[in-house]
């Protein structure tokens, strides 16, 4: 059996959303929790840990914004990579520092599933370059 490329939560209340990436994840060697919601979310994160938190932006009982300040804040010093995902903007993924709505990174959630695979991937090769 291959060894795990890391961990990541997916939250999102779209179940067909939620399957094609966590597909996509798996396919290219990731370990996938998912959450149907922010709490949900949240529990999941405290059970488990995770290298990255990709979190749909509007979802019921607890949204995306709300869910990544709280995973930001309850990791302490050493936060996942927090990913929001909306529909809300149409601009590139982009970074943020310091943390905008508690992500650090925003993409579309129209970009297609294999490209936030690579995205997410980026930004763990560079924080282990980073850590080295």
């Amino acid at each position: 059996m291959n060894e795990s490329r890391g961990n990541i939560l997916l939250i999102d209340d779209d179940p067909f959303f939620l399957k094609v990436l966590s597909n996509a994840f798996r396919e290219s060697g990731f370990t996938v929790l998912t959450a149907n919601d922010g709490i949900e979310g949240v529990r999941a994160f405290l059970e488990t840990g995770s290298d990255a938190v990709i979190s749909d932006l509007v979802m019921p009982r607890k949204g995306g914004v709300s869910t990544c300040v709280e995973i930001r804040r309850l990791a302490g010093a050493a936060p996942p990579l927090i990913v929001l995902l909306t529909s809300m903007i149409h601009e590139e993924p982009h970074e943020h520092e310091p943390p905008d709505m508690g992500a650090q990174v925003h993409i579309p959630k129209s970009t297609p599933p294999l490209d936030i695979v690579i995205i997410v991937e980026q930004f763990l090769n560079r924080r282990k370059l980073e850590q080295a």
